[in-house]
C-alpha cells in the first residue's frame, strides 16, 4: 500500500472505530498531507525511508514556511499517531520520530469571567420571546461547564432535573454524568414547561424544532453580552473556562475538576492551576503593603 493509501486507512479508522469528529480527521488530513508532499519532494516511497534527520529537516522546513510552534507540535502529534498505528500493524519497523522534539509552545491562559460579570450574564433579562431559552443556555454553561457540541446534543432524556444531573457525550463519545445547579435546573424547568419536554426531543431547538445551530448560540450570548457591557468578548467557551476556574478556585480539587470537563488528561486541566494562582497574586498585590510586584 502507498503511504497515501496508509494515510487514507488510518483516518477512516479514526473516524469509524475511534469515532473522532469531522473536525478531528480534517485536521489530521491538513497535517499528513505536509508529510506526503514532503516524502514525495525527496522521492522517498515508504515511511520506512523516514527517520529523525529527515523528520527534523521535514518540521524545520514547515517552521520557515511560517507555520507556527503550536501548529508544529500538533502537526508532530499527527505524525507521531500515525507512525504508532503503522508500528502496531507491523508495516513500519522503527519511529522516524524518536529523539524528534518541537519547539517550546508558550501556553496562552484562556479568558474567564469574574463572579460579578458571569452572574450578570447568565441573569441577563433580554426581554424578548428567546428570554427563557436564553437563561436556561447561559445558566446551565456556567453551571455544570460544558462544551457547545454538548449542549446543542442534548436531549430532555439526558436530564435528571430532580436529581440534579445531566448526562453529557462528550469527545470520543465519551459519556459522564455532570451535576445541573439550582439556578440552572429552575430554568431548565421554566424551558420546560414553555416548549415541552418530549423525551427524545432537543432541549435547545432552532428553526423547525432541530436542534440549535451551534452559530445561533454563539451569536446570541455575544449579543447578550454587549447588552450588559462587558467588555470581553463572550462566547460558549469562555463559560467553561470560567466555570473550571471558579471550581478550582474554591474547592482546589483538580481531579474533580478533570472529571467535571470530561478532560482525559490531568494535563489539559491543569492549565486552571495558573489562572489560579494568576487571582491569588493579584490579591497578593492588592493586599500587601510590601508587595507591588512588577
Amino acid at each position: 500500500m502507498t503511504p497515501a493509501g496508509q494515510v487514507d486507512a488510518w483516518l477512516a479508522r479514526l473516524a469509524g472505530e475511534r469515532h473522532a469528529s469531522p473536525h478531528t480527521v480534517a485536521g489530521y488530513r491538513r497535517d499528513l498531507d505536509k508529510l506526503l508532499r514532503f516524502m514525495a519532494a525527496g522521492q522517498m516511497e515508504t515511511f520506512e525511508a523516514l527517520d529523525g534527520a529527515r523528520m527534523r529537516a521535514f518540521i524545520a522546513g514547515e517552521h520557515r514556511a511560517g507555520l507556527a510552534p503550536k501548529s508544529l507540535q500538533r502537526l508532530l502529534s499527527s505524525c507521531r499517531s500515525l507512525f504508532r498505528q503503522l508500528g502496531r500493524e507491523g508495516t513500519l519497523s522503527h519511529d522516524p520520530l524518536l529523539g524528534v522534539r518541537g519547539p517550546k509552545v508558550r501556553r496562552k491562559l484562556p479568558q474567564v469571567l469574574d463572579v460579578d460579570e458571569a452572574t450578570a450574564l447568565v441573569e441577563t433579562d433580554s426581554n424578548g420571546q428567546l428570554a427563557v431559552r436564553d437563561r436556561a443556555m447561559l445558566e446551565l454553561f456556567y453551571s455544570s461547564g460544558l462544551r457547545l457540541s454538548e449542549l446543542v446534543g442534548l436531549r430532555w432524556l439526558d436530564l435528571k432535573l430532580d436529581d440534579g444531573e445531566v448526562r453529557v457525550l462528550g469527545k470520543g463519545s465519551k459519556t459522564r454524568i455532570v451535576p445541573v445547579g439550582r439556578h440552572a435546573v429552575a430554568a431548565l424547568r421554566a424551558l420546560g414547561a414553555e416548549q415541552g419536554m418530549p423525551p427524545d426531543g432537543p432541549v435547545f431547538r432552532g428553526r423547525g424544532g432541530a436542534p440549535i445551530h451551534p452559530r445561533t448560540i454563539q451569536l446570541r450570548m455575544n449579543k447578550l453580552a454587549l447588552q450588559q457591557g462587558i467588555p470581553k468578548h463572550i462566547h460558549p467557551h469562555l463559560l467553561r473556562h470560567t466555570f473550571a476556574s471558579h471550581m478550582l478556585e474554591s474547592s482546589g480539587d483538580l481531579r474533580a475538576v478533570q472529571e467535571l470537563l470530561g478532560h482525559a488528561d490531568i494535563a489539559t486541566t491543569q492549565i486552571y492551576t495558573h489562572l489560579d494562582f494568576q487571582h491569588l497574586a493579584k490579591v497578593y498585590d492588592a493586599a500587601h503593603p510590601r508587595a507591588k510586584r512588577k
